[in-house]
């Protein structure tokens, strides 16, 4: 069985493409998958091979721009069949600390309990500034707790075991564009055991123009609409609806600084 494959997600950023494939730097092979989105300028997998040396890329090219959600579960559907052990997703433009991927599997060898492992990350602006640290939930009770309020993983610094996937299922295309990621590994916490590295291993870009950035309220609805899927007559159920109610009113930028100053 082959280790592992990193599944990217591509739509007119060839440059972020780039970045985040070079920033893959490992002592073994960590193959590529690229899903392009049906964009405008598409990758050139002679090109990109060329410049990758870390191991081989596989490009598919979407007729049409269907959203991440569904591009992921594409990606998703084609690794279950390749037969690799570990699968994780990095975004264009997110950049990963060298040995990234060594650390987690050798963590995951050491635990197989666990079969989803995340680690924390550097929150960077778009010149790669720092703007503060996310250091989500280590283990694993603190994670069923937590993600109540809100995700408990960067989507990004995830790994996990590919045969999951054909027990849970791949991301719910119910919050398509909007929370398909928390809705993902809210669903797969209930079943496996998961963790987070207490170890900063990647680089996420905040992007102002992102999705998630320009659609935060109805990315609040769809955190708000999960977390009543998964409700149940305790605290952190009734605080993560609270909670995410409030935020819809506050302004993304406010939480942003406010942000900065608590985690630095």
């Amino acid at each position: 069985m082959k280790k592992i494959i990193v599944l990217i997600c591509h739509y007119n950023n060839l440059k972020d493409l780039e970045v985040s494939l070079l920033s893959i730097r490992e002592d073994f092979d960590v193959d590529v998958l690229i899903i392009d989105d049906g964009s405008v300028q598409k990758p050139n997998l002679e090109h990109l091979q060329t410049i990758y040396k870390n191991g081989k890329i596989f490009l598919e090219l979407l007729p049409k721009n269907m959203g991440v959600g569904k591009a992921t579960n594409i990606g998703l559907q084609k690794i279950i069949s390749m037969g690799y052990q570990y699968t994780g997703r990095l975004d264009c433009g997110d950049k990963n600390h060298k040995n990234r991927y060594k650390k987690q599997l050798s963590y995951l060898q050491q635990n197989p309990e666990v079969k989803i492992l995340g680690t924390w990350g550097n929150m960077v602006d778009l010149q790669g500034n720092l703007l503060f640290v996310l250091r989500h939930p280590v283990s694993y009770e603190e994670i069923r707790k937590k993600i109540y309020l809100n995700s408990t993983f960067i989507n990004s610094a995830t790994i996990y075991e590919v045969d999951i996937l054909r027990e849970i299922g791949l991301f719910p295309e119910k919050y398509h564009r909007n929370g398909e990621d928390y809705a993902f590994y809210f669903n797969a916490i209930q079943h496996f055991k998961a963790e987070n590295l207490p170890e900063v291993l990647l680089d996420y870009e905040i992007n102002p123009n992102s999705l998630s950035a320009k659609g935060r309220k109805e990315q609040v609805n769809a955190r708000i609409s999960i977390i009543k899927d998964h409700f149940y007559f305790g605290f952190y159920p009734i605080y993560g609806l609270s909670r995410n109610s409030l935020l819809k009113l506050i302004p993304q930028d406010f939480i942003l600084t406010l942000k900065k100053i608590l985690k630095r």
